[in-house]
């Protein structure tokens, strides 16, 4: 039995507002991103479940994330909308990245998400 494996071709890049930017081809690819450049529009109209973000803090510390989080980038501007127990999980354990999935959008899908 042989798996095909598959490789993404990608480079990372500083932007102007200084959160890499990633040039890809071909779909998603997986990046550490700083906490303070992912930008969490609904972050306020959701409540994290504390038991869950400890028990996320806890497993991060043991054998750090294992399900990168979703990201949506438009324009250089990077958007996160899921992933919201993990990404507290970070901010609370003071780490300064976050491995990421990030698939590019246009601003259309942008509104799709904030609708």
């Amino acid at each position: 039995l042989q798996i095909p494996r598959v490789t993404r071709s990608f480079s990372l890049s500083a932007s102007s507002n200084g959160a890499p930017s990633t040039t890809q081809q071909g779909g998603p690819v997986i990046v550490e991103l700083p906490l303070d450049k992912i930008r969490r529009p609904l972050m306020r109209t959701r409540a994290n479940d504390p038991q869950k973000v400890k028990e996320l803090m806890d497993s991060i510390k043991e054998i750090g994330l294992q399900v990168p989080i979703d990201i949506l980038e438009v324009d250089g501007v990077y958007y996160g909308f899921s992933g919201c127990h993990r990404y507290e999980a970070h901010q609370r354990l003071g780490l300064p990245t976050i491995r990421c999935k990030v698939r590019r959008g246009t601003k259309e899908t942008l509104r799709h998400h904030l609708r």
